[in-house]
């Protein structure tokens, strides 16, 4: 629990610190994540887009996904489910964070994360499609998952779980993501789980 406390207050101090300037959409439309004002990037995040330009390269998602869209993109996401084994950072790296593509070994959730992001984009999936995010799952412990912005939800590709859910049916709370319209930085989201029910 204290984990958790230090996390929200962590997010809400960055937030506070910078909406005044940075203030983008606070409304939520259906199923898409509110967009509310621009944050720093997750601990171990900060080189992502320099490591992998892909990570962070903008998109055109004017075409609608449809039904082979959506196979290829349940097909992938079981794939790197199923074959990527789950290993810690700090097994794997001796450091607490740090976000890049599985290895032979492995790695944890950001790094399928990431595995599945890349794989979508070179599948098709426009970029601006497929955001990092950063959430406490329902345990309250860091998480990091990759959101699917489909055409009026955003869909949550996790390596937790095998069926790709609705973000407000995962019971995470999502603290901050990539901004869809600028995918070099992170915006914060502040919604679901602990604040669900609180104005989010």
């Amino acid at each position: 629990m204290r984990l958790v406390k230090i996390a929200i207050a962590a997010a809400l101090s960055v937030i506070t610190a910078s909406s005044a300037a940075f203030a983008i959409d606070s409304s939520t439309s259906g199923g898409v994540l509110p967009l509310k004002a621009v944050v720093s990037a997750p601990a171990g995040a900060t080189g992502v887009c320099a490591a992998y330009a892909w990570a962070c390269a903008p998109g055109n998602s004017n075409k609608a996904l449809g039904a082979a869209e959506m196979e290829l993109i349940s097909q992938i996401n079981r794939k790197a489910n199923t074959r990527i084994r789950p290993v810690g950072d700090m097994q794997q790296y001796h450091v607490a964070e740090k976000w890049t593509l599985p290895t032979a070994r492995g790695g944890d959730c950001e790094d399928y994360a990431l595995y599945k992001k890349k794989a979508l984009i070179e599948a098709g999936i426009s970029p601006d499609r497929l955001l990092l995010a950063s959430v406490l799952d329902r345990q309250g412990g860091s998480h990091a998952v990759l959101v699917l912005r489909a055409d009026g939800a955003d869909l949550v590709l996790d390596n937790l779980r095998g069926t790709i859910k609705r973000w407000d049916q995962t019971g995470y709370t999502f603290l901050r993501m990539q901004d869809p319209r600028n995918p070099q930085r992170w915006v914060a989201t502040m919604a679901g789980g602990i604040f669900r029910g609180a104005g989010s």
